[in-house]
């Protein structure tokens, strides 16, 4: 136990910092920034004090890699297979053309814009799966630096705050259905806060269908990790040029992964109250803001800034592509799957 103390310090400054955030956007007329993004930005400010303690750092670190897959595993509770279902048939179909936009979009950018492969992957899977928790959950998989992770996190922020003021006046503008603005606001939108705000602002049956296909959109995070797992491994045998090793999946296996799925199932049985679900969700994104509260304390406002304007651009690139070939698909889709 002892061993432990030297954690303290650290550890009660994230949650500090994750307390604050919280705080914050409990009292704010507006969650602009969201409780995740929020504590990362607090962490950034604090680091170049933080940074001249290092009886902090054992703490922070071990914050932002143990309390981090905590907070994704109980991040899986959110979210029951029977709500796949109930996304229905619509919105499977829906997320297979935006995954392959964001993706190769992603791709073409890292070449175009001459991007690094770690931080064009955050920036795809943040707007194809679910924002900031799928980027801190592939962003420690492939090894991927601290500023890498902030900029892929905040570099959306702007994208989500016009989206919950435009989508709801543009999709009545141009007469979208109750079902088809939620499939698009649920399959563009990257932030769970900004697509609830997004779709109810058009109606309650928008939002609520927006809310469940955001949510199926979660779940793909686990076929994602097993992706980008693979894919550092491989990189990492080329680049030791030792090609012809084969790939060890027990050791390259994100096992914590199995806890989001064992979470998922534990919903899906129905047993657990409303009460229950909802305050094992608030304490995982409560642990999520923690974690990346440790990962800004990490990381200076001049690193991130210091990737420089090209990422930004790419995101953007990637975000809009993705609301247009949403908009477009789910209005083939209707049309033609009965």
């Amino acid at each position: 136990m002892a061993k432990y103390t030297k954690h303290v310090p650290g550890v009660l400054l994230c949650l500090a910092i994750a307390l604050t955030a919280l705080i914050a956007t409990n009292t704010l007329p507006l969650d602009l920034f969201g409780l995740a993004l929020l504590s990362l930005l607090i962490g950034m400010a604090l680091n170049p004090v933080v940074s001249k303690y290092e009886s902090l750092d054992v703490g922070i670190e071990w914050t932002s890699k143990r309390i981090l897959r905590v907070g994704i595993i109980l991040t899986g509770i959110s979210l029951s297979f029977a709500q796949v279902v109930q996304a229905g048939k619509y919105a499977m179909v829906l997320l297979v053309f935006t995954l392959s936009t964001a993706f190769g979009v992603g791709y073409i950018c890292s070449k175009v814009f001459k991007i690094n492969w770690k931080l064009s992957s955050l920036l795809s899977v943040s707007t194809a799966i679910c924002g900031g928790t799928a980027v801190a959950t592939v962003g420690p998989v492939i090894k991927a630096k601290d500023k890498e992770i902030a900029y892929a996190l905040s570099a959306t922020f702007i994208f989500d705050l016009l989206t919950v003021i435009l989508f709801p006046w543009f999709g009545k503008l141009i007469g979208l259905t109750d079902t088809g603005y939620g499939l698009w606001v649920g399959t563009a939108v990257n932030d769970t806060s900004s697509v609830i705000a997004a779709g109810y602002a058009f109606s309650d049956t928008a939002g609520a269908l927006a809310t469940i296909v955001k949510l199926t959109r979660t779940l793909f995070i686990v076929p994602i990790v097993l992706v980008f797992s693979w894919i550092y491994a491989k990189k990492e045998l080329q680049s030791n040029q030792n090609e012809r090793a084969k790939i060890k999946v027990t050791k390259i296996f994100p096992w914590f992964i199995l806890g989001f799925l064992g979470m998922v199932a534990v919903r899906s049985t129905g047993l657990l109250s409303a009460p229950t679900v909802s305050g094992i969700a608030s304490a995982a994104k409560f642990m999520l803001a923690t974690a990346l509260g440790a990962i800004g304390l990490k990381t200076s406002f001049q690193e991130v800034a210091g990737v420089g304007a090209k990422p930004m651009v790419a995101g953007v690139v990637i975000d809009i592509s993705v609301v247009i070939v949403a908009l477009f698909a789910q209005a083939l889709i209707l049309r033609f799957i009965p």
